[in-house]
């Protein structure tokens, strides 16, 4: 399959689930935690992403798929799905307007396409490699801030208690030098955000492939350039527009 035809599937299947948790906001029941008690898992969650990987099953037999909330299904066509079947968990259950779906594709290991839908807002952004990024079909791009001063950053936090602290000192160097700085909670939409220019930036420590792997190629295929984690940035991602990615990337790692 092209990117162009696994990018239609995961907006498709995006809206599919964006449909099923529209409305439920503020009633999962919490099952279990993971990394800290903050980091919730709903019975929502649950069955949104076993929505979801039916769906994708269903338009791609053979596909992998790794997930979130549930075990990593492993297929034999060479197409691959990554899954958060609700990204901004604690916003769901707190029914805070801010949470998504995010599905991205890959071929053989790599990503080719990806699409989040804000579930509430009822956007969806979605993109394929070297095709661009779109919302709700229109082309998008990301804009160039005329100075770190006038940018507004968007960031988030880890659920580790010693990581927040670090992310805490790194957040009191950039408040200072750029326009605010904002936090949603939901790693998916900053990325896509980024991608438009509705922000210009965003970090975060700490993120889990399905947070940003969808997200990451919008923002990439809009123009933005970004920074994947690694052991050289402390586990960062990073998206900025061009004109303020170095200043504002010396401030965060100090």
């Amino acid at each position: 399959m092209t990117p162009a035809e696994l990018e239609s599937i995961a907006v498709e299947v995006a809206v599919v689930a964006a449909g099923f948790l529209r409305g439920t906001a503020g009633t999962g029941e919490i099952l279990r935690t993971k990394s800290s008690p903050t980091d919730v898992v709903t019975a929502i969650d649950i069955q949104s992403e076993e929505l979801i990987r039916g769906e994708l099953l269903r338009h791609c037999p053979g596909s992998s798929i790794v997930g979130e909330e549930l075990a990593d299904e492993v297929g034999q066509s060479g197409v691959g799905w990554i899954v958060d079947p609700i990204d901004g968990t604690v916003n769901f259950l707190y029914d805070l307007p801010v949470f998504a779906v995010s599905i991205a594709a890959t071929l053989d290991g790599k990503v080719v396409a990806g699409a989040v839908a804000d579930v509430l807002r009822g956007e969806v952004f979605a993109a394929a490699l070297g095709a661009g990024a779109r919302l709700d079909g229109s082309p998008i791009s990301n804009a160039a801030p005329a100075s770190l001063a006038q940018s507004l950053v968007t960031t988030g936090f880890s659920y580790d208690t010693e990581l927040r602290r670090k992310q805490s000192v790194a957040l009191t160097r950039v408040l200072p030098q750029a326009r605010d700085v904002r936090v949603f909670g939901s790693a998916a939409l900053h990325l896509c955000w980024v991608a438009n220019s509705r922000c210009d930036a965003f970090f975060e420590h700490d993120l889990k492939v399905y947070d940003w792997a969808a997200g990451a190629l919008i923002a990439t295929e809009a123009g933005a350039q970004v920074e994947l984690p690694s052991e050289l940035n402390d586990d960062m991602v990073y998206a900025a527009s061009p004109s303020i990615f170095d200043p504002l990337r010396e401030l965060i790692v100090g």
